[in-house]
């Protein structure tokens, strides 16, 4: 009797000492991709958000991807470079998606610039939120923090994480990096952000042409006047006015893109699910 048991708590040691390991190597692969992903994601990587908090974050949720996830992931290979290997291809796709969704918050920073040059407050820099290290227009920061606020406001933020989700989907932990494809989709996304931020401060583009075209047709009658320096405070005054008016207009066209964005990486059913 004693030899059964023995034989069989023998048999139960042996299953764990062999179903931790794999287990443990998909959670790390796991939370490699999904880490490095909200690490730059949107709302998620801001830096105004702590890192021991955003780390805890990716923790939990690298478990609840964990089930659903963890059948299609490939067994442990037996050479340390081989497990060097899966999870730095990881860490690449998490790199490469997150860093693409990331350049939509240039949107916000161009918009941002373009309205602060047309108001004359483009000598006005403060630390920017969403890059550390770097200075942006404070119109730009504070457009950059109000989108993040909406995000969570309008539950956008759940369509970042089953992009998280989804990318299992489109890029397979086994399947080889597409490097040119990256890149074609990173100045995509670049030019669509670049775009995305003209557009929003389009309405501050035509202000500035209008209002300066008739400071320099006044000047041109009045040359003894100093009309730009006279002109400023009407220039900042009028330029703030229509950005309190033009905000609501501005910010849901930026959360449409945002939107859109993410669809197009979720694909049309799961977007339309979501939303």
């Amino acid at each position: 009797m004693r030899g059964a048991r023995a034989d069989a708590h023998a048999t139960i040691m042996n299953f764990t000492l062999d179903w931790l390991p794999q287990t443990a190597f998909t959670f790390v692969l796991i939370f490699g991709r999904v880490g490095t992903m909200l690490m730059l994601m949107p709302a998620f990587g801001e830096n105004n958000i702590p890192a021991r908090l955003r780390l805890s974050f990716a923790l939990a949720f690298t478990l609840v991807v964990f089930p659903l996830v963890a059948s299609g992931m490939p067994t442990m290979p037996d050479s340390l470079a081989g497990m060097g290997t899966l999870l730095g291809h990881e860490m690449g796709v998490g790199f490469i998606i997150g860093g693409i969704a990331r350049m939509i918050v240039m949107a916000t920073q161009t918009a941002g610039s373009i309205i602060a040059f047309q108001m004359g407050l483009s000598v006005a820099m403060a630390s920017d939120p969403s890059q550390p290290g770097l200075q942006g227009a404070i119109i730009g920061n504070f457009l950059t923090l109000l989108g993040v606020a909406l995000i969570f406001v309008t539950d956008l933020h759940y369509m970042v994480l089953a992009a998280v989700y989804d990318s299992y989907t489109y890029f397979p932990v086994e399947a080889p990096l597409m490097i040119e494809d990256a890149a074609a989709g990173a100045i995509e996304a670049f030019s669509g952000a670049f775009d995305v931020g003209v557009q929003m401060a389009a309405p501050f583009i035509v202000f500035g042409l209008v209002f300066y075209l008739g400071l320099g047709l006044l000047a041109r009658l009045m040359p003894q006047l100093q009309v730009f320096f006279i002109a400023m405070p009407a220039n900042v005054g009028i330029g703030l006015i229509l950005l309190a008016v033009l905000l609501t207009s501005v910010m849901g066209w930026y959360l449409s893109q945002f939107e859109n964005t993410f669809g197009m990486l979720l694909g049309s059913g799961e977007a339309a699910r979501i939303g």
